[in-house]
């Protein structure tokens, strides 16, 4: 009779070692792809009420300080979500939280086509944020755990400029809505998409083995051996090791000796930058209808910036094999806080408009993008899902705060200009945070 596998392994068993060092199979190209898909989902979720906020305060008659508190409750949700769905789902695992999202993401667009003032639509944006935010938490550290070491950085990369790729092919069936609508059409084609994804992640997301094997549950070598069997991969004939200091699955290992630092520096250097980000994002389609642009071009000039969004973020993605990602990202910083300021000199026509935006996007997005490898790299497997969710949880206040902001320095009688300029200084004061992260985590370039 057969002796069973051995509760440890050699380095060379390790499952997690196997599929870093191995070729990717279909599956895990699969894997990626659906969590990209997820992440565009997220992408068009945000910004569908950006689309509809032109249609919104027509209707409502309310000024731009109400409209940045409705434009920022699902940025709220989101930081709630991914700082507790995140650590969840280092606790109970990926899949089950990412189905969990995705049930919340499409009762909440549904429901907002229902609304009927400004405090039963924040409501209802602030519930389906919270979905939105635990699947970015989920979807970055399933890209991290089943992409091999030589594709990560590319892999994380991609997946997250899933979410301009969200905005730009939802913006335009969007804008499309809104030509032949209500500004309602628009969550009720959010709510219908992500009803459609919930059947694709139940059969073709299987859970991370890097979950399995730091839970240590009793058939945990067989759960791992049955993925990797899935995923075309030989067996492996048992666990790693069992690691003392290996960090729990819990908010106070973030804040180890070990982790304290890239935590701190990572959440303010995300806080600010998003901060400058979702100033565009959400405010483009109202600049434009009040210099009076109909909300359909308003919403096309906002497709724009997520198109310049994309392109900044698959540059950065293939830079990543030749650059360390960190400096990538400092010099993308660096260069939107410049395409910000320009954005808000104003523009003679929408063509300009558009092109401004989307300079600016393509160096923002580009800079978010790279901080979503940065994370992948900062955070061991026992808390990555935890740790990305707690720094784009506590960062999304700068989401939250951006808007809001915005609002109230027009509301002050603040002009465009000025406006931009106190905005744009978000991606500097990000840049400066990177550069303290770099004194104790230096990255070498990777080879091709």
């Amino acid at each position: 009779m057969a002796s069973p596998p051995s509760a440890t392994a050699a380095p060379g068993t390790d499952p997690q070692e196997l599929l870093s060092a191995s070729p990717m199979k279909p599956l895990q190209i699969v894997v990626v792809a659906l969590s990209i898909a997820l992440n565009a989902l997220d992408g068009f979720d945000v910004l569908a009420i950006s689309f509809a906020s032109p249609g919104i305060a027509s209707e409502w008659g309310i000024d731009r300080a109400a409209l940045g508190v409705v434009l920022s409750m699902e940025l709220i949700g989101m930081a709630i979500g991914s700082i507790l769905l995140g650590n969840l789902a280092d606790r109970i695992g990926r899949r089950p939280t990412v189905l969990g999202c995705l049930v919340v993401m499409a009762g909440g667009m549904a429901l907002a086509t229902l609304a009927h003032s400004v405090v039963e639509l924040g409501l209802i944006r602030l519930v389906t944020g919270l979905g939105i935010g635990g699947m970015l938490a989920c979807t970055n550290a399933i890209v991290a755990e089943f992409a091999n070491a030589r594709h990560r950085n590319l892999a994380v990369a991609i997946m997250a400029s899933g979410y301009p790729m969200g905005a730009i092919l939802g913006g335009s069936i969007a804008s499309s809505l809104l030509a032949s609508g209500n500004w309602r059409d628009v969550f009720l084609f959010g709510a219908a998409v992500s009803a459609a994804f919930l059947p694709l992640a139940f059969f073709l997301l299987p859970e991370s083995i890097g979950f399995h094997v730091h839970r240590r549950r009793a058939d945990a070598l067989a759960r791992i051996n049955a993925i990797l069997a899935r995923l075309g991969h030989a067996p492996a004939s048992g666990l790693p090791p069992h690691r003392e200091d290996a960090p729990k699955a819990s908010f106070a290992a973030l804040f180890a000796p070990t982790l304290a630092r890239s935590t701190v520096l990572l959440t303010i250097a995300y806080f600010c930058h998003i901060m400058t980000f979702y100033f565009i994002l959400k405010w483009i389609p109202k600049i434009v209808v009040d210099m009076g642009y109909p909300a359909a071009q308003a919403g096309g000039v906002l497709v724009w910036a997520n198109v310049g969004g994309l392109l900044g973020a698959s540059l950065l993605s293939f830079l990543t094999y030749r650059v360390a990602v960190r400096r990538l990202v400092i010099g993308a910083m660096l260069v939107s806080t410049v395409m910000v300021i320009v954005f808000g000199q104003g523009q003679q026509s929408l063509a300009g408009l558009a092109t401004v935006a989307g300079a600016a996007g393509f160096f923002t997005n580009a800079g978010v993008v790279g901080l979503y490898a940065i994370f992948a790299k900062a955070f061991p497997t026992e808390v990555r899902a935890g740790g990305t969710g707690f720094v784009i949880g506590l960062g999304r206040g700068g989401a939250a705060l951006g808007p809001i902001v915005a609002g109230i320095l027009f509301t002050a009688g603040i002009g465009l200009a000025g406006v931009a300029v106190i905005m744009a200084s978000g991606s500097l004061l990000g840049a400066l945070a990177l550069l303290l992260l770099r004194e104790t985590a230096p990255e070498a370039p990777r080879a091709p």
